[in-house]
């Protein structure tokens, strides 16, 4: 009925888990990737041909997190989402950085990446989570793109470099300014895409 693929791998303290062919089938690409309890569904769709006389690029990067993800009613007056929150729209741009370079020179189709958080343990930050997603919703979703990539935050945690920080540990980093890092690495197998660091 579905052609379910299903892979994992030991990364750090906890399983990578990318999934494929269960949700999102009329997607080109659709990947539920899950890092302990966090997942993020990362869809793909792209046009078919370019618009006449266009002459950009027209990728869109959409990353939101949703209340139920963990758990939580939207408080105050409204109790429905609202606009894209900071934090939302910095981690459509941290998704987006990576991957523009990697689509095929002079490919001008509409590209649409919608990365949602389905579930956030509140251990697992989903913003690395969601670019891994994304990276491999791209590569199999027949867009000429020339990924995957892989992501991860590195934290420094009482003298040592920390793989991956839970958000416990991202809380003292930022309240410590002595040993403050916060730095995301994206890239291929060959080069480095992007260093971004707080």
């Amino acid at each position: 009925m579905f052609n379910i693929t299903k892979k994992s791998i030991q990364w750090g303290q906890e399983t990578l888990t990318l999934e494929t062919g269960r949700v999102a089938r009329q997607a080109d690409g659709s990947v539920i990737a899950t890092l302990g309890e966090t997942s993020v569904m990362a869809n793909v769709t792209f046009a078919k041909a370019p618009k006449p006389g266009q002459d950009f690029f027209p990728l869109t990067v959409h990353y939101q997190e949703r209340t139920y993800a963990a758990g939580k009613i939207p408080g105050g007056f409204f109790k429905r989402e609202g606009r894209p929150s900071e934090k939302e729209t910095l981690t459509s741009r941290l998704i987006d950085r990576p991957i523009r370079p990697l689509f095929v020179e002079g490919f001008k189709n509409e590209v649409l990446v919608v990365c949602t958080v389905l579930s956030h343990d509140l251990v697992n930050e989903p913003d690395i989570v969601a670019m891994i997603a994304a990276s491999a919703a791209l590569t199999i979703s027949g867009v000429p793109f020339m990924g995957p990539i892989g992501a991860a935050r590195v934290g420094f945690v009482d003298g040592d470099y920390v793989l991956n920080p839970d958000c416990d540990d991202m809380v003292k980093l930022r309240e410590n300014p002595e040993q403050r890092l916060d730095l995301v690495v994206a890239g291929t197998a060959d080069a480095v895409m992007m260093v971004e660091s707080e």
